[in-house]
């Protein structure tokens, strides 16, 4: 295929008829495994335009959550074609919403986002105690951690989180983001994150520069 652009107008104008025709047609040619990357970075490029969409406020909640669910259809229809090349992870994110919240549609976009983008996501779910994150990190030893909260509350829960992994020796090992509608630079320096976003395609870009 090589009108990848017309992937990315398309996934960015959320047409899902029209992404679901360009991909199967695109599979059926019987393309490249390089090729098969390409679509997957049109994909990928089509989600950075439903983000932007979505900060000029053309986009609401309900269209990020179509828009994950489109490029989750999307991505197991190249599955078959990506192979290996799906396979070069790269980075390696523990994600999770932190315990005493119950909200996932932001953390399920960014996942969706983020694995797109070539990243390996653990997504742990939601109101996932201090231990769960302490566990897993040391089990798949990630380059970032990622916890979510849309709750005042939650901001707390995540200095608990990050204090563990301190405790546990494993704070210096990795990056933390954190994301949600009340974080921000204040909130990002009290819990000790690296990173703060509201935005998926913002969160990812910052993932991405911390593996470069």
């Amino acid at each position: 295929m090589s009108d990848f652009k017309h992937l990315t107008e398309a996934l960015g104008n959320l047409d899902e008829e029209e992404v679901l025709r360009i991909l199967k047609d695109f599979v059926a040619s019987n393309p490249s495994q390089k090729e098969a990357q390409k679509a997957v970075e049109a994909c990928q490029d089509g989600m950075n335009i439903v983000g932007e969409k979505f900060e000029t406020g053309e986009y609401f909640v309900g269209d990020l959550i179509f828009a994950g669910e489109l490029l989750n259809q999307a991505i197991e229809i190249l599955k078959p074609v990506i192979g290996s090349a799906s396979e070069k992870k790269i980075g390696t994110i523990v994600l999770g919403t932190v315990h005493g919240d119950l909200h996932d549609i932001g953390k399920n976009i960014f996942r969706n986002m983020a694995e797109a983008a070539g990243f390996q996501v653990y997504d742990l779910g939601i109101d996932q105690p201090v231990e769960a994150f302490v566990e897993k990190v040391k089990e798949v030893h990630p380059d970032i951690v990622g916890l979510s909260g849309v709750l005042t509350l939650a901001l707390e829960a995540m200095k608990e989180t990050i204090d563990g992994l301190k405790e546990a020796g494993l704070r210096d090992k990795v990056k933390v983001i954190i994301g949600g509608n009340p974080v921000n630079q204040e909130v990002c320096e009290h819990v000790g994150a690296d990173a703060w976003t509201t935005n998926a395609a913002e969160g990812v870009k910052i993932c991405q520069g911390w593996v470069k």
